[in-house]
């Protein structure tokens, strides 16, 4: 049985993540893009009417699963509009409701 060396084995699977992302480079794009709209300093929500808007070329429902691997939660508001914050803004989005 041959052993290979590590750096070998390590450029393998560095090629190997490399033609991976080159594969699912739009859905890496659309989680980073969603990212950074639901990062913007004075919005911690965003609707999903925006979302659709900035992230164009997507169904409702790809859209949605983009954003729940980009790690934001779904709300709905009293006149029933759907709305997404990142969980890891939840503590903000609870002081700006207090304050």
């Amino acid at each position: 049985m041959a052993v290979l060396p590590t750096f070998l084995i390590s450029n393998r699977i560095a090629h190997q993540l490399a033609a991976l992302r080159e594969q699912f480079k739009t859905d890496f794009m659309a989680e980073e893009t969603a990212r950074h709209f639901l990062s913007h300093k004075s919005y911690t929500d965003r609707s999903f009417e925006t979302l659709q808007k900035k992230l164009g070329g997507f169904s409702d429902d790809e859209l949605r699963k983009i954003l729940v691997r980009a790690g934001a939660i779904r709300v709905y508001r009293e006149d029933d509009s759907e709305w997404w914050r990142l969980l890891s803004r939840m503590d903000e989005y609870i002081e700006n409701k207090i304050s």
